[in-house]
């Protein structure tokens, strides 16, 4: 039967190591000498090993004290740690995160499964939308930190990873070989307009067939071979597959993805959501080169 450690009874014997003695433990501790001396007896009783040496008018610490010591040591700072973490108010708070609906995965809800690990008293409000859109309410202080599909960077943010855009079709879909083809594209997507002058280039014929402001009818549509789609490489949503079209649809540009940061965001939790966001896109471009 597993048997568990005081940690209160730890604590004293630490801090007698500490200090030298049970006076000045006590002290330290804000307990009586007779309170910090039961502790110790207890801790000894339970490990049926003597940890102090009394004998001499210091205390010292025996063979088998000498090697609890370290291990209390790292017990007593990952209590410590845990309790500032889960209590400590400067871990509490909302961060305002906003994500282009078509990369919110697969990268970002384990960002923020691993964030509230990490930070159970922070609150991440996700806000899924447009790179336009995104970028608006930024600049108006309505989001803390802001993910975006772009071309270019923009002054005081990075770019984390560079992405092809490829077509997205139904598995086993026909639809990308009929002509004019059938595009599906929300209102606000930045892609768009690459997309149609990458047909015109190449002269295929093409019509926006399905147009909506909402992903999930977009998604719908193209799940239902009804339309072909476009989007970053790796962020295809379920029911939908990139096409293997051989050559026949024109290849397509990449995209950036960045990221900004309000300057009126800092603190530990907040670049711990930053790591996490660069880790995250790391591993993909690693994934990515160990595929070729």
């Amino acid at each position: 039967m597993a048997r568990n450690l005081d940690l209160t009874a730890l604590r004293s014997f630490v801090t007698v190591a500490d200090t030298g003695g049970v006076t000045r433990a006590a002290g330290a501790l804000n307990l009586t000498q007779s309170a910090v001396s039961m502790q110790l007896k207890r801790l000894e009783e339970s490990l049926d090993t003597k940890l102090l040496d009394r004998s001499a008018r210091k205390i010292a610490l025996t063979a088998a004290g000498e090697q609890l010591l370290s291990y209390a040591r790292r017990m007593l700072e990952l209590n410590d740690e845990v309790y500032n973490r889960l209590t400590a108010t400067e871990y509490e708070g909302e961060i305002v995160l906003g994500v282009p609906h078509d990369i919110v995965y697969p990268s970002i809800p384990l960002v923020l499964q691993h964030f509230h690990a990490d930070y159970p008293r922070m609150r991440v409000n996700l806000v899924s939308s447009f790179t336009t859109q995104l970028k608006e309410q930024f600049a108006r202080g309505e989001c803390d930190m802001i993910l975006t599909t772009e071309d270019d960077l923009d002054p005081a943010g990075e770019t984390l990873i560079e992405l092809p855009l490829v077509w997205i079709g139904a598995p086993n879909g026909v639809a990308w070989r009929q002509r004019p083809l059938r595009l599906a594209f929300e209102h606000r997507c930045i892609f768009r307009k690459g997309v149609q002058q990458a047909l015109d280039r190449v002269g295929i014929p093409w019509e926006v067939s399905v147009e909506s402001d909402q992903t999930r009818t977009i998604e719908a549509s193209v799940s239902a071979d009804l339309a072909v789609h476009v989007m970053l490489e790796d962020t295809a949503p379920p029911y939908s597959e990139p096409i293997q079209h051989g050559g026949a649809l024109p290849e397509l540009a990449s995209k950036r993805i960045n990221l900004y940061c309000s300057d009126m965001v800092k603190g530990e939790a907040a670049e711990r959501l930053r790591d996490l966001l660069r880790q995250s896109y790391r591993s993909h471009k690693g994934s990515r080169m160990a595929a070729q």
